[in-house]
């Protein structure tokens, strides 16, 4: 049961109209969905207007199905079941999300930034949960209409939210915002991303501080103080930011860094309360960074240093994102899901540590706006300054990175293709056993389809 989510408490919320019986009106619904394939007994189905379908044709067909009311953004006519018309169903949906939450009156850690916002939630959530039960967004779930129905996930019984906040345009963080009033904002960077909307890093420094402007009374803001725009970032309605980072001027601090190769990196993190070991079990000096982060939020909602590092050191990989598989015959890190420079360059630096013959397969990042070429360059001089033994590539953008990665390293075996396909035919022929392979591309080049490939291949 959803708290005070009767219809006529989500018509008013909504701003919509109810239509129905009487008797049915004080009725509180399960859950929420979009997708008609996911409807449940008792629940409130959402039509929602998109590029390629049109939500309202299910209507009648979710009704059968035992939803106990739908939103519509038409009149209906005579129908025997009861619905609320509203002006946008997209709206309604985060006004009813916001009206949710606030019901709830649970504490939210809402997390932004350009890179590293899952890494970072995931980490949060796997501290928090040493205390409390704890919900987090899934997947990606991370614009308005994820947020919102992440929202809808949320019972009595759950005591913290930690929501990842995505943005891409000026104006949206705001929206987000609105919705979660957060308690505590965390924000990871500021990087490159979004490049054609939000202009320069300064651009996009405004639209992630946007998340401030629903910060509830006397929150918390907990940010990246080694990030040259974030360390500008000063007292916020009254509230003093809290600063993470490897520089020892931060409040919450790591030195002692040592890379384990692909079974993690381990550090010092120190704290106002007194320091404490940790393996972070997923690569990456990034990783770093999100156990600090983690570690800020875990001592803001008192947790022990004993329960922080245990959070830290259970912590799971999510798939796509730097996950290790071993196939017997290659291990392959499965870090496709994005990828922007910094991420590929922090990628590449864990790639280095591994034991073996080190193969970054590697595909066109996007969204980088007109530096894109630049960009993909820095990246292949990195790759051939780190100390990897081949780089197959793919994609326009690459033949960039390929030729600065064959400029810095003149030995380095580099292999460019002009497509994912032409790559993974030949990719093969090009890999030995025991190779440890890193594939990262964004997500449009669908590298996860390489992924595949290499799992199922058996060792000779």
């Amino acid at each position: 049961m959803m708290k005070n989510l009767t219809l006529e408490h989500i018509a008013a919320a909504c701003h919509g109209t109810y239509y129905g019986s009487e008797e049915k009106k004080s009725q509180c619904i399960e859950a929420v969905t979009t997708d008609s394939r996911k409807v449940e007994r008792g629940c409130l189905f959402v039509p929602i207007v998109g590029a390629r379908a049109d939500g309202h044709k299910f209507i009648d067909q979710v009704m059968k199905q035992g939803a106990l009311a739908t939103l519509s953004e038409r009149p209906l006519g005579e129908v025997d079941f009861p619905y609320i018309q509203v002006e946008s169903s997209l709206q309604a949906v985060k006004d009813l999300a916001a009206y949710y939450l606030e019901q709830l009156q649970i504490p939210v850690v809402g997390i932004t930034g350009s890179v590293g916002k899952t890494s970072t939630k995931e980490t949060i959530a796997s501290v928090l949960a040493q205390k409390y039960r704890v919900l987090k967004t899934d997947a990606n779930f991370n614009n308005e209409l994820g947020l919102s129905l992440t929202v809808f996930r949320l019972r009595e019984e759950d005591e913290m939210a930690v929501l990842e906040m995505g943005i891409d345009d000026f104006g949206q963080m705001h929206r987000l915002a609105k919705i979660a009033r957060p308690e505590t904002a965390v924000i990871t960077n500021i990087g490159w991303c979004h490049l054609e909307n939000l202009k320069t890093r300064d651009g996009i420094l405004q639209a992630k501080t946007e998340i401030f402007d629903h910060l509830r009374e006397n929150g918390h803001i907990i940010i990246n103080g080694d990030d040259d725009k974030l360390s500008t970032v000063g007292t916020v309605h009254g509230i003093k930011p809290v600063h993470f980072g490897l520089d020892e001027k931060n409040e919450y601090y790591a030195d002692e860094i040592e890379s384990q190769g692909f079974r993690g990196i381990s550090c010092r993190i120190h704290t106002p309360q007194g320091s404490f070991s940790a393996l972070i079990p997923i690569p990456g000096r990034h990783m770093v960074y999100n156990a600090l982060a983690g570690t800020a939020v875990g001592c803001t909602y008192g947790l022990t240093l004993e329960q922080i590092k245990q959070g830290i050191e259970t912590l799971q990989s999510v798939s796509g994102r730097f996950h290790i598989i071993e196939t017997g015959k290659y291990t392959v890190v499965d870090d496709c899901y994005n990828a922007n420079p910094v991420s590929m360059k922090a990628s590449l630096d864990v790639l280095k540590e591994a034991k073996g013959r080190k193969v970054a397969v590697l595909g066109d990042m996007g969204e980088l706006g007109t530096d894109e070429a630049a960009l993909h360059a820095e990246v292949g001089t990195h790759a051939g300054t780190c100390g990897i033994d081949a780089l197959y590539c793919a994609g326009p953008l690459c033949e960039h990175l390929a030729k600065a990665a064959k400029e810095a390293d003149s030995k380095l075996e580099v292999r460019h293709f002009a497509d994912r396909e032409s790559l993974m035919a030949e990719l093969p022929k090009l890999l030995q056993d025991g190779d440890q392979i890193l594939v990262k591309a964004s997500h449009f080049m669908e590298y996860g389809k390489i992924v595949e490939m290499l799992e199922t291949a058996q060792k000779l």
